[in-house]
């Protein structure tokens, strides 16, 4: 297939030598000699189940090798049983030097004799048989509609969502590998173009609501390529942005995409709308690792709904450790709204929120999290925050005129490198 022929909306090239600009190309030069991560094994780190995007023949022979091991099973008086690996907390490993959660390679099992496992065992099973038909077929579903197949045996989603986590993990492969995925949530605008399933999508083209992020991660192709906008006679291989702006909430998103903020400052921007879903988390590390850009975090001051959020993209969720190599971004920068701010910017104190006795407590597990205790900076604004028992929204900022944010707060951000 040919390559796209795209002729983004131009910006002024004087736009690149904007001394706002200046602060974040040194630090994607910095990201650029950072060199290759290291392995786990280079690590000396062993014995971790680490899942990788398998084609769907690799995962139907796989599925069929784990049942015919369970006939063999029942054949020889052992039983109906399935060895699964335990993603419980008490099994998940941080690895410093990668800034990410790893699962242990630990098994248990899930015994049809056991009447507390009868019912996952069974679960189990209906996952299997689904997901193969999926594959033979060629087609994906979302979660939900896995659900409805056999709500009776399922019950909630909940268990079928979990199970389907299971399956991946025994099966060695990444979930969207099961061609079960979520419902699209998240949404990009900005300096980006790429082909969804074949067809053209020019980013910098699709209004105040953004394109929807894909479930099908697998299908876009031709992320990096753009056509120069300061010489339209030349073809780049690369995305003319500078920096990848990460944002919590809609709200904001919307406010950036209708001041084109991204024409301004080169930027691609993208949002989940609140708990980054996988599709947007396998979306931001794809175009981190094609386009070597620098992911800047704009989230609440809250320790939950905002710092937490930041986290999940950075170093994985427990949850989904088992898939952290393809869902994780290295170095996110904490670029606001951070507890520092509330003083530096003035916020009116009609505008900042108190916290809630969970908001305490999470802000002090957050504490003795080791992503929090690798970086001393982060460590002092959650502790400024604590202190001070005080949280903000991102919307503070609009107290200020509704277009602070996109036209002083991120352009003094961005020109002091205000980010840690």
């Amino acid at each position: 297939m040919a390559r796209p022929q795209v002729q983004m909306v131009p910006i002024d090239a004087s736009v690149y030598k904007s001394p706002v600009l200046k602060k974040v190309n040194q630090l994607t030069q910095a990201l650029a000699s950072g060199g290759q991560l290291p392995t786990l094994a280079e690590l000396n780190v062993f014995n971790v189940r680490e899942v990788r995007e398998m084609a769907p023949t690799e995962v139907s022979t796989e599925i069929e090798r784990m049942v015919v091991g369970v006939v063999s099973s029942i054949l020889r008086g052992e039983g109906f049983r399935y060895a699964v690996p335990s993603r419980t907390t008490a099994n998940q490993i941080y690895v410093t030097e990668l800034d990410r959660i790893v699962l242990a390679d630990k098994l248990s099992v899930r015994d049809f004799t056991n009447m507390s496992a009868v019912r996952k065992t069974a679960i189990t099973t209906k996952v299997m048989e689904l997901v193969h038909q999926l594959l033979a077929k060629g087609i994906h579903v979302t979660k939900r509609d896995l659900f409805y197949t056999d709500v009776k045996l399922f019950k909630d989603q909940s268990e079928s969502d979990t199970i389907l986590d299971d399956v991946a993990c025994m099966v060695g492969c990444t979930r969207s590998s099961l061609h079960v995925v979520a419902s699209e949530k998240g949404v990009v605008v900005g300096r980006i173009a790429f082909r969804d399933d074949g067809d053209l999508i020019d980013c910098t083209r699709m209004g105040v609501g953004g394109k929807a992020i894909p479930p099908y991660i697998d299908r876009l192709t031709d992320i990096t390529y753009v056509r120069c906008v300061q010489c339209v006679s030349k073809r780049v291989d690369r995305s003319d942005a500078k920096f990848i702006l990460l944002v919590e909430k809609d709200a904001a998103f919307m406010r950036l995409a209708e001041d084109r903020f991204y024409n301004k400052y080169p930027c691609i921007i993208l949002t989940a709308k609140g708990q980054p879903d996988v599709a947007t988390r396998m979306f931001l590390k794809r175009i981190q690792n094609e386009l070597h850009l620098p992911v800047l975090g704009l989230v609440d001051s809250d320790p939950y709904v905002g710092l937490k959020i930041l986290s999940v993209y950075m170093s994985g969720s427990k949850n989904m450790s088992y898939d952290s190599a393809s869902l994780t971004c290295r170095d996110i920068k904490w670029l606001g709204v951070r507890p520092s701010d509330l003083t530096k910017y003035k916020i009116p104190d009609q505008c900042r929120l108190p916290m809630k006795e969970t908001d305490i407590k999470t802000g002090k597990d957050m504490l003795e999290e080791e992503f929090i205790k690798k970086n001393p900076l982060w460590s002092k604004e959650l502790e400024l925050m604590l202190k001070s028992k005080e949280k903000a929204e991102i919307q503070a900022l609009s107290t200020f005129g509704f277009q602070f944010l996109t036209q002083e707060y991120l352009p003094q951000k961005l020109r002091d490198g205000d980010w840690i």
